[in-house]
């Protein structure tokens, strides 16, 4: 169950990144963030998020066309 929600859905790299990295900005550690989105390189770009800074991803997949991670703030 996330704490907050981040709909990037139509937006390209960067910005659901750069989105996600506000939104963590604001939240308390061990909460955990779910992101929607469209982009399929955003699969490999919130990867590569979490291990540049330490954040746990703890799901991603793909349903129905759209992209869902949970990533859970350090």
């Amino acid at each position: 169950m996330a704490d907050q929600e981040l709909d990037a859905s139509g937006l390209n790299c960067p910005l659901p990144i750069l989105r996600a990295k506000k939104t963590l900005n604001g939240m308390e550690a061990d909460q955990v963030l779910h992101i929607i989105a469209t982009d399929p390189g955003s699969v490999k770009d919130f990867e590569a998020f979490c291990k540049q800074t330490g954040n746990e991803l703890l799901e991603s997949k793909e349903e129905g066309g759209k992209f869902h991670f949970e990533i859970k703030k350090v």
